[in-house]
């Protein structure tokens, strides 16, 4: 049995991936500020879910914060790892309000990394995002791509963390993995992102937004591969950038249509303007993850969806009414 803290433990990558990690005999700290950065009914929910489990302590306190660091929880007993999922997320939020990005996820990481360093050098996992790739990688998209070339704040602000992380590996010796993820889905996923929203949209037959022509495309990853990934991704590697995604790759159109086809009902589209902060496409080349940590994605698009449609007719009373904008 390990111990190991997890930020973000309240978000929707975090709240899956400690409920896995319990259920396989490890206890977890989690720590979340349970911010409004998109609905707070759904941290609710997932923290509910999560307290109702024995060998989960929950503190709520900002991982950007010194003073968090100092808190008696985080030195009554060594973790053994530290699973860094706390972030500011949002592309376009990201060009209004760069600071709070900068905040949470570069001052948040390097908070995190001292947590692990006063944990006797323990094991670091980093989430990041296939965003830090840019506009124009080779497809599928292998990590030595360049992420010198992002396209807005949040790619940034990640990079910066990684940065981060690898001067703590250098100095301190600390195993640290970075895990770029492509587009997370699944039931409690994000209401902020597409699949929640067309899910939500056209079960309750309200206009289905789409920014440009959706043509645009996305490799999807349903969460319980993420979540397998992570805890995969806990084993010893020195320093590691590894992509988790999904093999499929699926246009926004085409994504409607999937929806359309599950719930049996018609999506009433609207076309805005395409978003310059979007990248037009993602496409993971996952052969490291294959090769390192033995991982491949489990979950195909529809099955995924449909997981996702599923939850949401068993929880429609309540998440019907959850803000998507």
């Amino acid at each position: 049995m390990a111990h190991y803290l997890i930020t973000g433990a309240a978000g929707f990558i975090g709240a899956r991936t400690s409920e896995m990690l319990i259920a396989g005999g490890h206890t977890v700290v989690g720590i979340d500020n349970m911010n409004d950065a998109y609905d707070p009914r759904m941290k609710e929910y997932r923290l509910r879910k999560l307290e109702s489990l024995t060998g989960f302590t929950f503190v709520r306190a900002d991982i950007s914060a010194r003073s968090t660091i100092q808190r008696a929880v985080f030195r009554a007993q060594p973790f053994d790892g530290v699973v860094n999922l706390a972030a500011r997320a949002g592309v376009r939020f990201s060009v209004e309000d760069p600071w709070v990005f900068l905040d949470s996820n570069v001052t948040g990481t390097l908070n995190m990394l001292e947590v692990a360093r006063q944990s006797n050098n323990c094991k670091f996992i980093l989430a990041s995002t296939s965003s830090i790739y840019g506009a124009n990688p080779a497809y599928p998209t292998p990590e030595t791509a360049s992420s010198s070339e992002v396209l807005q704040p949040y790619a940034a602000s990640k990079k910066g963390a990684e940065v981060l992380a690898h001067s703590y590996y250098h100095l301190y010796g600390i195993d640290t993995t970075i895990l770029r993820f492509f587009t997370v889905y699944g039931p409690a996923g994000r209401p902020d992102l597409a699949l929640f929203r067309f899910v939500q949209w056209i079960l309750e037959g309200r206009p289905v937004l789409i920014n440009g022509d959706g043509a645009q495309s996305r490799g999807f990853t349903y969460i319980d591969d993420i979540a397998r990934g992570i805890i995969a991704a806990l084993k010893p590697v020195g320093y590691e950038i590894i992509n988790l995604g999904g093999h499929e790759v699926i246009t926004i159109n085409g994504l409607v249509t999937l929806i359309e086809d599950i719930t049996g009902k018609k999506a009433i589209v609207q076309h805005g303007p395409p978003n310059p902060a979007d990248m037009f496409t993602n496409w993971a080349d996952v052969s490291k993850a294959q090769a390192l940590l033995g991982w491949q994605p489990e979950y195909d698009m529809r099955r995924g969806t449909e997981k996702l449609v599923e939850w949401y007719l068993q929880e429609r009373s309540w998440a019907k009414d959850v803000l998507t904008a």
